[in-house]
């Protein structure tokens, strides 16, 4: 039955061999992330809470699936890291669960390893991919620089290149490799703190954009809807910046949206230098 198991960092990465499998994903529980596991007809899925902040994003996407029949499961940030799909193997305690895995024996208090076992003993239960729910969207600001906001960090693309991007993504790295902490050589990015977590996975990303001369931030779990960047420039509070971000003057304590009109001013400071 466990070879029924595919163990991802993250479920934006999911390709055709996904379909009626069973995935233990990094990613965050929210809507976003279980649209991708329902769009690769995957058989049931097991992701991290996130720590469930705004308005419990972090494991709205357990409701999402169940008009679907998908058994779906969220394990405790503070279990395992966010990003890291075999540490949420390896150690994650599930911490919430929709009905289709509740009718499975699956429950808060079981260990990640167990719930994928009863995942994987379960029939396959067909249904339609659900309608697509990406989003990006540009964000004003002065001058002749270019913001942008999007729901997931794998909507970067090539575009983004020297621009201010927020995305509703978290902020660890995937499976701790620094070269997933973006994907376009963005001038900054802010991402959701997934509230730390284990091992402070949720901050992750920062130095690794320090390395690569990227400023970056975090904004808190609890002020904007993971997964969901309108929800992040609308009411999101910076929770942490790396090194490059500070010596352009951003703090932590400010709103995300006033961090988007500092960093667009300093890249085109940047880019006339």
């Amino acid at each position: 039955m466990l070879d029924r198991l595919i163990v991802v960092d993250s479920v934006t990465r999911l390709g055709p061999e996904a379909q009626g499998r069973v995935i233990v994903g990094g990613s965050h529980g929210g809507v976003y992330a279980a649209y991708l596991a329902a769009k690769a007809r995957v058989a049931g899925v097991l992701l991290n809470d996130a720590g469930l902040g705004l308005d419990a994003a972090g494991i709205a996407g357990l409701d999402y699936l169940q008009p679907l029949g998908m058994p779906a499961a969220c394990c405790s940030h503070r279990s395992a890291r966010i990003g890291d799909g075999f540490d949420l193997l390896g150690r994650g305690i599930v911490s919430h669960v929709n009905l289709a895995a509740a009718t499975l024996g699956i429950e808060p208090g079981m260990w990640c390893r167990e719930a994928a076992r009863r995942l994987a003993a379960a029939p396959l239960h067909a249904a339609d991919a659900p309608d697509s729910v990406e989003s990006r969207f540009p964000i004003e600001v002065p001058g002749r620089a270019r913001a942008s906001a999007m729901d997931s960090n794998s909507l970067m693309t090539p575009d983004d290149d020297g621009t201010v991007v927020v995305t509703g993504s978290h902020g660890g790295l995937l499976g701790g490799r620094p070269d997933s902490a973006a994907r376009a050589a963005v001038f900054a990015a802010l991402y959701n703190d997934a509230d730390g977590g284990i091992d402070g996975a949720g901050f992750t990303r920062l130095p690794a954009l320090d390395a690569r001369g990227i400023a970056a931030a975090t904004y808190s779990v609890w002020t904007a809807r993971i997964g969901d960047g309108r929800s992040a420039v609308a009411t999101g509070i910076v929770s942490a910046v790396n090194a490059r971000a500070a010596s352009l003057g951003l703090k932590p304590g400010g709103t995300v949206r006033d961090a988007v009109t500092l960093l667009a001013e300093a890249s085109t400071k940047d880019h006339r230098a």
